[in-house]
């Protein structure tokens, strides 16, 4: 038996640290609003990429891979099962999974990490959703209060502001996409059954 020997995590030598002048915004309900950025991803700029950090699947969405012009036909892999809890009441059936490259960052200081989505064919006022698997590889921290996100760059640490005008709109769309979408037959039953 051999003692075991800690190894200390890629980028876990940058301390990352929040402080007042980090509130770049004030409004009555902290917390209120998602953070929604725009990272390069396959090189194309999405500009409606929600953070949350709060779930263990990433998502990107049909629609989103089709505007990027991705051929995925040789990427896509079967996704070994359904996820809950994306659209209300109804359990999704993935497309399937793909590895796609992601960037934070500028040309000078930026950070790329391979990410494994989820492809999902509903839509959504997202482009896509990138949550704790993608936050852990970046070793990147949300701030929601704040609206920012933090991670260890090339050189120091990199920070991106939500923007407050953006995310509302985005919450209102999803509020409605939630409100309209509709049960298929099938999930119906099971739910009345149940």
């Amino acid at each position: 038996m051999e003692p075991a020997v800690q190894k200390p995590l890629r980028h876990s030598e940058v301390p990352i640290t929040f402080f007042r002048e980090d509130k770049w915004t004030s409004f009555s309900e902290p917390g209120k609003f998602p953070l929604i950025l725009d990272p390069v991803v396959a090189g194309s700029i999405l500009t409606r990429v929600l953070i949350d950090g709060g779930s263990g699947l990433n998502l990107i969405f049909m629609s989103t891979i089709t505007k990027m012009g991705l051929d995925i036909s040789d990427k896509l892999k079967p996704s070994k099962a359904p996820f809950y809890g994306i659209v209300p009441g109804n359990v999704s059936f993935p497309i399937g999974t793909m590895v796609l490259p992601v960037t934070f960052g500028t040309p000078d200081n930026y950070r790329t990490e391979l990410i494994k989505f989820e492809v999902a064919d509903f839509e959504s006022s997202y482009q896509a959703i990138l949550r704790w698997p993608a936050l852990a590889k970046f070793m990147a921290i949300p701030h929601y209060v704040y609206l920012l996100l933090k991670m260890p760059g090339k050189i120091g640490v990199l920070t991106f502001r939500g923007d407050l005008q953006k995310s509302f709109e985005f919450e209102k769309q999803a509020i409605t996409y939630a409100s309209t979408n509709r049960l298929p037959d099938t999930a119906r039953e099971v739910l009345a059954t149940a």
